[in-house]
């Protein structure tokens, strides 16, 4: 781990030109309500440039003089809040896990940058402004408002777009995260599909899940997880959890653990009775060859928009022939999202795939769906792959999708 994030921060420093710098926050917990705050995430951006996890740390980087400086900031410790909260990261704990060197508290963040901006003579400071932030709630814009007031003459750069990109291809220590993370994924599917039962509750199938996450140690869901029965399955982001599995439905599980912070993301699609019904299988089969058939369809040099293209063209001659549907734009009625999108540090990992060709070293997921809410149904089978020069990897080949083989599995 120390060795990636040290070679992203060079990246970073390759980035900037002489004179410039550049300033990354983890992050600070959310008020709920009282005095109960919602669970602590990272910004991933600084996660992947210091494999620090905690909050309230800051990191600065500049050029300047021909010369690369980086800074940590922790927060000081205070043994009387800690009483409360625990420790907060030591410096030497901050070392370690960064392979920073120059380690100073945050109660000192702003007299070292004012200092450091006035005699290097820093003309540029760059932040991360994610664009899907339109509120003042990020400590980045915050400081981007303080510098653009108290440093009229100093301009501020927006660097997410050109982290997202570098995110977009992984690295092997990012590779063997994700597939740690499908591994247990895998294992917590495997206990729903042994223990579902017709008369259970969807939440009571999802308890089999979490309990193997937290067996495995995980204590972070890489989102939350969709348990869907019958027609709660023609629901894309369904996460009430609330029905009963009733006898010859399909339960729809789109599930995902995260270790390390790196996301596995897989839908398996099963009986709830442990049988197909034969109009299940019908649909599950059209289903299964579309995600047999992106899969052979990527590697590195397609254009990311064709995979959605070449399903719904496919969706268009099987739903045709059937007399499901009589026109090609009447797919959406029963298709309407993406097929696949980037998979990392985020579930919908950040990256701008969607301007451009796939590249080698690329993961993305692959899921295929159909949604006929008129008769109940959902299905969608969604595996992560790897994009390699000639073709891709199912980094998810061994979770069971095979028809036989669920209904052989649960029994």
């Amino acid at each position: 781990m120390r060795e990636f994030v040290c070679q992203n921060r060079k990246y970073v420093f390759d980035f900037l030109n002489d004179g410039e710098a550049a300033l990354f926050f983890s992050g600070g917990e959310i008020k709920k309500l009282g005095d109960e705050l919602y669970p602590f995430a990272p910004d991933r951006n600084f996660y992947y440039l210091t494999g620090i996890s905690d909050k309230n740390i800051i990191l600065y980087m500049e050029k300047a003089r021909g010369e690369c400086r980086q800074v940590l900031f922790t927060e000081r410790p205070d043994p009387e809040k800690e009483k409360w909260t625990g420790a907060v990261l030591k410096p030497e704990e901050a070392k370690e896990l960064s392979g920073i060197e120059n380690i100073m508290f945050t109660d000192e963040l702003n007299s070292e940058i004012e200092d450091s901006l006035f005699k290097n003579r820093i003309t540029k400071v760059y932040l991360d402004l994610e664009k899907r932030l339109f509120s003042d709630s990020s400590p980045a814009l915050r400081f981007g408002k303080f510098l653009r007031k108290s440093y009229p003459h100093i301009a501020v750069g927006d660097i997410y777009p050109y982290l997202s990109d570098k995110r977009t291809v992984k690295a092997d220590f990012e590779i063997e995260n994700i597939k740690k993370a499908i591994e247990i994924t895998k294992n917590g599917i495997y206990a729903m599909m042994k223990n579902v039962r017709p008369g259970m509750y969807e939440y009571e199938a999802e308890a089999y899940f979490d309990f193997e996450l937290k067996r495995a140690g995980v204590f972070d869901k890489a989102f939350t997880s969709i348990v869907a029965s019958g027609i709660n399955g023609a629901v894309l982001h369904y996460s009430k959890n609330n029905s009963i599995i009733k006898n010859g439905s399909l339960l729809l599980c789109d599930v995902g653990a995260a270790w390390n912070l790196y996301s596995g993301d897989i839908t398996r699609t099963f009986p709830g009775g442990g049988k197909f019904t034969d109009r299940h299988r019908f649909f599950y089969s059209i289903v299964l060859e579309g995600n047999y058939m992106i899969q052979d369809i990527i590697k590195e040099g397609v254009p990311f928009k064709s995979l959605n293209e070449s399903l719904k063209k496919y969706y268009a001659k099987e739903l045709k022939t059937i007399g499901l549907i009589k026109d090609s734009s009447d797919v959406s009625k029963y298709y309407w999202h993406n097929v696949s999108h980037l998979l990392g540090l985020e579930t919908h990992d950040a990256g701008r795939h969607n301007e451009g060709l796939l590249k080698e070293g690329m993961v993305l997921t692959v899921e295929p769906g159909l949604y006929i809410a008129e008769e109940e149904i959902g299905i969608r089978i969604e595996d992560d792959v790897l994009v390699k020069r000639d073709g891709c990897v199912n980094l998810s080949s061994d979770i069971i999708k095979e028809p036989e083989d669920i209904e052989n599995f649960m029994k």
